[in-house]
């Protein structure tokens, strides 16, 4: 994990927290029924959305994430986190049921982060990094500037060289929201293999809708992709254009995701 997060997101948790989406019911109870207990540390917790989810299944959470401002606000919210990159967190030899990171592995080095997942899993413990993957209709994303998913932009070499550059295909049909972020659920995969101490890695797939309001959807924007970092002129320039197509739509629109978890139990002895 780089230390990138920490500039992108500084100063932002309260937004975030309010503005981001939380993950479907039937992935929490998957991956709850899937580990072998409920000791649970949540790698780039963030403001700590998902570590607030699982703890009402029953999970004790211990959220790790490099941005000072994130912990503290999920802190405040009755989330354990312990502040560092989760490629050099020291587990100090405690170990857990499951390792899990709800749309942060993008952040994460795939071999370096799957071979800390397996130091901090117990035999028969669970790897379970999931991401939202959702395409805003095409005349929202080009009044923002972007129809490229978030994570082609900010995330390590190794994804960037597999991100799709362009939203169409080169038979000039508009891809979908889970072809275009197979390459980085395929190296994440990778990683985990590269280990060798994990059985075959799983991918597990929520279909879901949400309907945005037009507030709605400009309070998520500033928290994702390039938006995050444009100077506030820019930024409200781009967030009138955008508000202005929602107003022709209605004031709302229906955007489809697909949550993904990309999963493997660990399979070596200690």
């Amino acid at each position: 994990m780089s230390t990138e997060p920490k500039a992108y997101f500084g100063g932002g948790a309260a937004l975030y927290d309010r503005s981001r989406p939380t993950y479907p019911d039937a992935l929490i109870t998957r991956i709850v029924g899937a580990a072998p207990g409920r000791e649970i540390v949540n790698a780039g917790c963030g403001s700590g959305i998902e570590a607030r989810q699982f703890q009402a299944a029953g999970c004790t959470v211990l959220g790790v994430d490099p941005d000072g401002q994130m912990a503290e606000y999920a802190r405040s919210t009755g989330v354990e986190v312990e502040v560092g990159t989760f490629e050099t967190w020291d587990p100090a030899g405690r170990t857990f049921d499951a390792v899990i990171a709800g749309t942060a592995w993008h952040w994460v080095d795939p071999l370096a982060g799957a071979a800390k997942a397996a130091e901090a899993l117990r035999p028969g413990g669970l790897l379970a990094p999931f991401h939202h993957a959702s395409l805003p209709p095409p005349e929202l994303a080009d009044a923002a500037g972007s129809a490229v998913p978030a994570w082609t932009t900010r995330s390590a070499e190794a994804y960037r060289q597999v991100g799709p550059d362009s939203a169409v295909g080169p038979d000039g049909r508009r891809r979908s929201p889970f072809d275009l972020y197979q390459p980085m659920f395929d190296l994440i995969a990778d990683g985990i293999r590269r280990t060798g101490r994990f059985g075959e890695p799983e991918q597990w797939r929520f279909d879901w809708e949400r309907t945005y309001t037009r507030d709605e959807w400009l309070k998520l924007l500033p928290t994702q992709g390039a938006l995050a970092k444009l100077p506030a002129d820019e930024l409200a320039a781009a967030l009138d254009r955008v508000g202005a197509v929602i107003d022709r739509m209605g004031g709302s629109f229906r955007l489809p995701y697909a949550t993904v978890a990309v999963t493997a139990v660990r399979t070596d002895a200690d």
